[in-house]
């Protein structure tokens, strides 16, 4: 019987029992299905803080949870307090704060912000003031909430204290990578019989001032402002950079012995995960795509499975002009001429680079596309690139079969990870 219940390597088969998502589009997994495929953006004018000068007035920002400015680390939390909800609430399985497994967290880098620096600064009598000043205003104690706030895992170590998770929470970042990473780490850990069930999320609600104008000075951002929808262009031979976004997904992960024990509804595989750093630029891939060509194979090589056996591709698509025709040289090298027969979309050309968030929600749309039989669109797509030859699923759902998705994230960094998921187990 263990047989069946283990992969082609023999280590236990990982399934998904749960999925949560939160985007601009909206909160749970029902709305922001029912928007992908109907091609809307969640992509809007930045009301959240003045925009005068900036070279990007334009974000995915989710604005409907606060009615007022909150802090990263706090939206970041709440993003995936809601996601990690509707997973464990589907999965049937560690409600009432006593979840049976470990969290692995994809959370943004943080520092204190603007307005808590502003209040800082306001604790000082004499002008102009110095760094030492501030040392002296934080350790007056009136601001001891923001150091606990504003250390690294205090996302983690709140969603871990609110949802009874077991161990120690894994706090992690591997840039655009990052929410791939986390369920990577979910699988594996199950894979090693650490555990027979896990938690996965990646959340980003970073959406602020300094965060979009140091991006800008990376020429990463788009600056096509006016028309906010149509901003985003993956693929496309006009794009011109990518559109910050936040939102948070998590994945309730299980050994596939242990869901079938307890009848749970089965949603999908985790078939195989890849990953290949490249240490080439802090922002530009390798030249010769060496990194994200390996990521690619060594994705398919963990899963057992070829490029025959994928039926669509779920891209990493940022709209950057570097990022796509990099993304195309790789997969373009492992597939071949087979390339021209799998379609490739991208979800952020409706909800934008959900940077940290970006691999998980994009691996849970996967999960989706096979549960439904139906592929997003890639929208925006008016004018086709002669040097970037796929079919992108134009502007437009599609209807089709889809058994096998290769969901790819290659971050900033050169962080490369690529998830293999499937449907149920025959």
């Amino acid at each position: 019987m263990a047989q069946i219940h283990n992969d082609k390597s023999g280590r236990p088969i990982v399934v998904v029992t749960g999925i949560g998502i939160v985007t601009s589009l909206g909160q749970g997994k029902a709305e922001n299905w029912k928007k992908l495929t109907a091609g809307e953006s969640g992509i809007h004018r930045i009301t959240r803080f003045p925009i005068e000068g900036m070279r990007t007035t334009i974000a995915g920002t989710v604005d409907f949870l606060f009615d007022e400015r909150v802090a990263a680390p706090n939206l970041s939390e709440k993003l995936a307090t809601l996601a990690i909800e509707e997973a464990i609430s589907e999965a049937g399985i560690g409600g009432n704060g006593d979840f049976p497994g470990p969290l692995f967290a994809a959370v943004p880098p943080v520092e204190i912000e603007w307005p808590e620096r502003k209040q800082l600064a306001e604790q000082v009598p004499n002008r102009p003031l110095v760094y030492h000043d501030l040392l002296g205003a934080a350790a007056t104690g009136k601001f001891r909430p923001w150091h606990q706030r504003f250390l690294f895992g205090s996302v983690a170590d709140a969603l871990a204290d609110r949802f009874g998770t077991r161990g120690q929470p894994i706090s992690l970042s591997t840039a655009c990578a990052s929410g791939a990473t986390a369920i990577q780490l979910g699988v594996e850990a199950i894979r090693r019989g650490e555990c027979d069930v896990a938690l996965a999320t990646g959340t980003d609600g970073s959406v602020h001032p300094e965060a979009l104008i140091r991006f800008s000075l990376l020429s990463a951002l788009t600056t096509a402002n006016d028309n906010p929808a149509e901003a985003s262009k993956p693929f496309a031979k006009n794009r011109d950079g990518f559109v910050m976004a936040e939102g948070a997904a998590a994945l309730v992960l299980e050994s596939y012995e242990h869901a079938r024990a307890r009848g749970a509804k089965i949603l999908g595989v985790l078939e195989g995960a890849g990953e290949m750093a490249d240490n080439f630029h802090r922002t530009r891939s390798s030249p010769d795509a060496k990194p994200i060509i390996g990521c690619i194979n060594r994705a398919l090589s963990d899963a057992g499975v070829t490029v025959a056996d994928v039926d669509y591709i779920n891209a990493h698509g940022t709209s950057t002009p570097e990022n796509d025709r990099m993304e195309h040289v790789g997969f373009a090298a492992v597939f071949g001429d087979h390339l021209k027969n799998v379609p490739i979309s991208s979800n952020k050309s409706m909800i934008g680079h959900t940077l940290t968030a970006a691999g998980a929600i994009e691996a849970a749309v996967s999960l989706l596309t096979i549960q439904n039989g139906r592929i997003p669109p890639t929208i925006n797509y008016n004018i086709p690139d002669p040097a970037l030859p796929l079919d992108v699923v134009p502007n437009v759902a599609r209807d089709a079969q889809v058994n096998r998705v290769i969901s790819s994230s290659f971050g900033f960094g050169g962080q490369n990870v690529c998830l293999v998921v499937a449907g149920e187990p025959a």
